[in-house]
């Protein structure tokens, strides 16, 4: 092969591979056509905050997260605080990617009240962020309910499809008035009944037992950990029901 022809092919390469990159980066923290006529909302376009802001804080952290390369994400140094919309949802599908460091721990929020005495986790359920493999927290709990995907401290994400750190994952919510659902990975991982006998009786024998606004809520915010570990949202959109 002659350089002329080396060096046309090389090219070539680069520019289908610069080309598949931007058209795989365009396709994140955006709304299909099919998507915005069903009424999703993009809670992060990649560049900016805009629907976020500092639980019990008018405005968003200026430390502690970032907005960089397409990625709302929390420091491995933490110190900003949890995060929460800027609005409240009732009924909804929540979908969301995220992305943890090796040992990182986090979590996503829902239905969360502002209490400016409690912390968010005082009232509001979380979806367990967690490098299952390098944190203790994986063989903490009961039957696994501290591990990615699970009603943290509660219910156990079954099955355990979480992927390793510095990989992605996919997180669906679905809030439907008491029925709520965990799916990760694309598999329902869970799903439970709020407000019944069987709830308030796991809650008497779990941590939250001093909450007693635990889980409460009809409406609430969504909220993103700040648990001192880095961890990358992506993709973060919701439709309300």
């Amino acid at each position: 092969m002659n350089s002329m022809k080396f060096l046309s092919i090389f090219c070539t390469s680069i520019l289908i591979i610069t080309a598949m990159s931007l058209n795989s980066q365009a396709q994140h923290n955006e709304l299909t056509d099919a998507e915005k006529s069903e009424g999703w909302i993009l809670l992060f376009d990649g560049e900016s905050a805009e629907h976020w802001r500092g639980y019990n804080s008018p405005n968003f952290p200026e430390k502690g997260w970032m907005v960089e390369d397409g990625m709302l994400s929390v420091r491995s140094s933490g110190g900003g605080g949890d995060i929460i919309t800027r609005h409240k949802y009732r009924n909804f599908i929540l979908k969301l990617d995220w992305r943890a460091a090796e040992g990182a721990n986090g979590g996503i929020f829902y239905r969360a009240m502002e209490q400016p005495d409690q912390p968010i986790y005082w009232s509001a359920p979380e979806v367990q962020i967690l490098d299952n493999e390098n944190h203790p927290d994986a063989e903490r709990g009961e039957n696994g309910n501290r591990k990615a995907g699970s009603l943290y401290d509660l219910i156990p994400a079954k099955p355990q499809n979480a992927n390793p750190y510095g990989e992605w994952n996919s997180v669906k919510i679905v809030a439907d008035g008491s029925t709520v659902e965990h799916w990760q990975n694309g598999e329902k991982v869970l799903e439970y009944e709020l407000w019944t006998n069987d709830w308030y009786k796991m809650i008497r024998n779990s941590k939250f037992r001093e909450h007693p606004e635990f889980g409460d809520a009809r409406e609430g915010y969504i909220g993103l950990q700040d648990h001192g570990n880095l961890v990358n949202f992506r993709n973060i959109k919701i439709k309300e029901l």
